[in-house]
């Protein structure tokens, strides 16, 4: 025992010892500072300067966005967030394709480009044979001519209807239409800026009228047109009235001419001021409604 007190005595006595540490001048041997210097101080000055560095390095890593770079390390609330977005995004991204595939179907119903499917027959069902040889009376005679007959009769009407709805498939110049309200146009219809309607400025609560009779196909809000309705109307013609601050018809409602399906409004990101932006589509295509309406 004593003999290791001496040898702890004499290690911190030899870090405990004074050197001095002296600066010269290379050529002229001249003094330019002198330090005194113990092993003790050293240790503690090294040891002070580790301390910092790592309290410097674990301050970045807690305090800044260095940490989502540390394998294993970062804020359990931020992925959180992200799983959310992501979820949010996979949700608009299947809104998107619905919207796009009715889209694609209204054009098809406007074009007359849709598919249908032929009946099947079915071939495996064979008429008994104790039906086949059933007597016929003259009653039931009597009674098939004169429904064979009504059904003739049945087919006339309808390729009479027939004909005359083609026969009502007249241009758009000789269609009269009514103004969904009266303003000044603060943009017109310009395809080349895919701008496919006129704006039309109107006081607040202005109501928004049909132009023709119809069925309401949507009427519902989206990001950038705000409270959106449009209507379908006969001859091929849909008409869309956007940025209102009221939808007054659902989807389904048949309207007429003059009806008021919206009030003016400034919803939706596209819009800046309150008025309504009306487009009118014929055949699936998008055709400049100043030349059929006159809103003033």
């Amino acid at each position: 025992m004593p003999a290791e007190n001496t040898d702890k005595k004499g290690l911190l006595e030899q870090m405990r010892h004074a050197y001095r540490l002296v600066v010269m001048n290379d050529e002229t041997f001249e003094e330019v500072g002198s330090y005194k210097l113990s092993l003790l101080n050293v240790y503690i000055l090294l040891s002070t300067i580790a301390v910092i560095v790592a309290m410097i390095v674990v301050s970045i890593i807690i305090f800044t966005p260095v940490k989502r770079y540390i394998p294993g390390y970062g804020d359990l609330n931020e992925h959180k967030e992200l799983m959310r977005i992501n979820e949010e995004m996979e949700i608009m991204r299947k809104e998107a394709e619905i919207h796009k595939t009715y889209a694609e179907s209204v054009r098809k119903m406007l074009v007359n480009d849709v598919e249908t499917i032929p009946e099947e027959v079915n071939e495996e069902y064979v008429i008994p044979d104790s039906l086949l040889n059933v007597q016929r009376i003259a009653e039931d005679e009597e009674l098939r001519k004169e429904v064979e007959m009504n059904d003739i009769d049945d087919e006339k009407a309808l390729l009479s209807k027939a004909a005359n709805v083609s026969l009502k498939e007249v241009p758009l110049e000789q269609l009269f239409f009514i103004p969904p309200l009266k303003g000044q146009i603060s943009a017109e219809y310009m395809l080349s800026k895919k701008h496919y309607g006129v704006d039309v400025l109107a006081p607040k609560n202005t109501p928004i009228k049909a132009i023709m009779d119809g069925y309401v196909i949507t009427s519902d809000w989206t990001v950038e047109t705000g409270n959106t309705i449009a209507i379908q109307h006969s001859n091929n013609i849909i008409s869309f009235y956007k940025h209102n601050s009221a939808l007054l018809k659902p989807i389904g409602s048949y309207v007429k001419a003059g009806e008021a399906v919206a009030i003016i409004g400034n919803t939706g990101t596209l819009s800046n001021g309150p008025h309504l932006h009306f487009e009118l589509w014929h055949k699936g295509k998008t055709v400049n409604p100043a030349d059929y309406i006159n809103f003033e």
